[in-house]
């Protein structure tokens, strides 16, 4: 592929992910996503055998990139486990409660939307969050390893519970319009990783 083509390909699914991230992926016409992209209906289908083929790429591509982001904060050698964990969450609450649709969560925006209605796209999400919890898992591991928290469950198993807890408190802010649900999941979310006071040891 070109790299004309992989502009094109890739400026579709840029303007898809901020259209996505605002109004659902049901909602949304192909038109609409092409008009804002100012791509022609022809080219999309060169890409694209279906919309519900572009919704799999379009997570893909999502899930990509949030990963490779998670991978980035993650490997910062100057903090601890415990700080970059932190620093994750209120990136996500940066993310949630931001006034711009780029960089909306697509697995909070869709996870209730498409898992019923197309079982490719529920796929790329289950693949999407698997990833996700995988780093979460790491993160927290580490962080036990470097001595800044301490966790009383396994890592695998308190990454799934923190990612079901985050996914519920972004669903709820969005029921009540407050950033409150957040405030509650950040102090739920300190409290569960236990970090360590290095005045007492504890």
């Amino acid at each position: 592929m070109n790299n004309v083509a992989k502009s094109t390909r890739q400026v579709i699914l840029d303007t898809a992910q901020v259209i996505v991230g605002r109004k659902g992926f049901s909602a949304v016409g192909l038109n609409e996503i092409l008009q804002a992209a100012e791509v022609p209906k022809g080219s999309f289908y060169h890409y694209f055998n279906s919309k519900d083929a572009f919704g799999v790429v379009l997570l893909d591509s999502y899930f990509d990139h949030y990963v490779n982001g998670m991978q980035q904060l993650f490997n910062q050698p100057e903090l601890s486990g415990f700080a970059k964990l932190m620093r994750y969450w209120q990136s996500w609450v940066d993310n949630q409660t931001g006034c711009t649709d780029t960089g909306k969560c697509l697995a909070v925006k869709l996870g209730a939307e498409v898992s019923d209605l197309s079982e490719p796209m529920r796929l790329a999400l289950q693949r999407g969050t698997a990833r996700t919890i995988e780093l979460l898992a790491q993160a927290l591991q580490h962080g036990i390893e470097d001595g800044s928290l301490q966790a009383q469950l396994h890592p695998e198993s308190l990454a799934r519970r923190l990612y079901a807890l985050w996914l519920g408190t972004s669903v709820m802010s969005k029921i009540t319009r407050t950033s409150a649900p957040f405030d509650e999941a950040l102090l739920l979310t300190q409290h569960l990783l236990q970090p360590i006071d290095r005045g007492t040891g504890k």
